[in-house]
């Protein structure tokens, strides 16, 4: 059995409120937003709304509002719905005609007045704007999140530079060298470090063509990043590819290089002397991480390095391959906080689509797609790492929400749209029992993949 269901036992029992906690506060707020943007539009378009849950099953507690609908917490925290009036379920898959009187307790159609506060009765443009308020708030709510990060916080903005590159790498075969400028990546403009890493991450093992900047000069390199699989702490495992550039802003402590260029040093000061001689040119270290031995090649340059030359400084034992300094976090004005935040929201979407895409090809595994647990793991871990992190993954979580909801599966908003759409072409819905079998193969189709999702993570984490 792995070792990783042992140290999630043991997170759940001393972090259960840290992870339970993180998850359905998460969970809870996305919910109430992506209803909420159903909720709005809906009453903007007139509709009478009953019920506005977040949970399903049994109301723990909740109130009822002026305008007749009742805002509960159900006992199930993994979801929610928006109940319009005259719609015969929560997810609309069909509707009623008639009511209970409220004196008369009789059954009774659905008056004049009342039909133009039902969802069904409104047009085809309305309901679709109601159904796609829902997907497209969690988008809006999630560049709010990343734009306020970047507006207060900072964003996270590391030169395109190699600093360094790992021995033996994709990078190296292909001829990267140290200090190496990205500037684009297939025609796409790099612009960050952080551009470099995810369309290598998600692109796996695929060729890529990279255009540098060397020495003044724009150079062209074509590399085929390694597919590596990583498995993290609680056994998740997930497909990312490695070119093999390492990000500037790192040092290296001396005392873990054991050779340079092939030759062993067991002396430290003949080690020093060695690094210091080789100051401005390229060589290669082996690194001891204890496991296992890293060969880096690097060209750290004297400027970076004068605390070598002085054994009282603290830096006197570190060798720097690029300046410390190039990583930092740029605080942006607001105008330019939401252009940074939309444009990250439209890589993570399009990064998703493409990963969603491996899977169907058969180029990722189907098994990284998670479920509950993984989803519980990854907010307890970000709510441990701090606020930031946390507010970060849940702009993640958020896209994907909205992303899901808009595939044209029968349950989901994608699917309502499609159907929306078919009624608009041709000029009235289609029949209802046609929808209704629809709406059950969708369910299916929900639960299966539910069943799939939960099954990979207790699989993954036990084995």
């Amino acid at each position: 059995m792995n070792s990783s269901i042992f140290e999630w036992l043991q997170l759940i029992a001393g972090n259960a409120w840290l992870y339970g906690g993180a998850f359905v506060l998460v969970l809870s707020i996305l919910v109430f937003v992506h209803e909420w943007g159903h909720y709005i539009v809906a009453r903007m378009c007139g509709v009478r709304i009953e019920a506005f849950s977040i949970g399903f099953g049994k109301e723990m507690f909740g109130f009822t509002d002026k305008n007749g609908t009742r805002w509960k917490f159900a006992m199930i925290p993994l979801g929610g719905y928006v109940k319009m009036f005259g719609d015969a379920d929560p997810a609309s898959a069909s509707h009623v005609s008639d009511v209970k009187d409220k004196d008369s307790e009789e059954i009774r159609p659905l008056t004049k007045k009342e039909k133009e506060g039902a969802f069904f009765a409104k047009p085809v443009g309305q309901r679709s704007a109601i159904v796609l308020a829902g997907p497209a708030i969690n988008f809006i709510f999630a560049i709010i999140l990343l734009a306020g990060l970047y507006f207060f916080h900072g964003q996270s903005v590391t030169p395109p530079v190699a600093s360094a590159i790992i021995g033996g790498s994709a990078a190296e075969k292909a001829g990267f060298q140290p200090h190496d400028e990205i500037v684009a990546i297939d025609n796409t403009k790099v612009q960050r470090f952080e551009d470099i890493r995810r369309e290598v991450l998600v692109g796996l093992d695929t060729e890529r063509k990279f255009k540098i900047k060397r020495d003044g000069e724009v150079i062209e390199l074509i590399a085929s990043p390694e597919r590596l699989i990583n498995e993290d702490r609680f056994g998740f495992k997930h497909a990312r590819g490695l070119l093999g550039l390492i990000s500037p802003g790192n040092a290296i402590e001396i005392s873990f290089i054991k050779e340079i260029d092939g030759r062993k040093y067991d002396d430290p000061v003949a080690l020093h002397k060695a690094i210091v001689d080789r100051l401005g040119t390229t060589f290669k270290i082996a690194l001891d991480r204890g496991s296992e031995i890293d060969e880096i090649i690097v060209q750290p340059l004297a400027d970076f390095n004068e605390a070598l030359y002085d054994a009282e400084s603290v830096e006197y034992g570190f060798l720097d391959v690029s300046d410390r300094e190039d990583e930092i976090f740029v605080k942006h004005g607001l105008v330019a906080s939401i252009a940074e935040a939309a444009d990250e929201t439209s890589h993570i979407t399009l990064s998703t689509l493409k990963a969603l895409g491996q899977m169907v090809s058969g180029t990722r595994s189907a098994t990284e797609l998670g479920g509950i647990i993984r989803i519980g793991a990854i907010a307890g871990d970000m709510a441990q790492a701090g606020i930031f992190a946390l507010i970060t993954f849940t702009a993640l979580l958020s896209i994907n929400l909205g992303l899901i909801n808009l595939f044209p599966i029968p349950m989901l908003d994608g699917g309502h749209l499609f159907f929306y759409l078919i009624e608009a072409a041709k000029g009235s819905p289609l029949s209802e029992q046609i929808q209704e079998y629809a709406f059950r193969l969708g369910l299916a189709i929900l639960v299966g993949i539910m069943v799939f999702a939960n099954l990979n993570d207790i699989i993954q984490v036990i084995l």
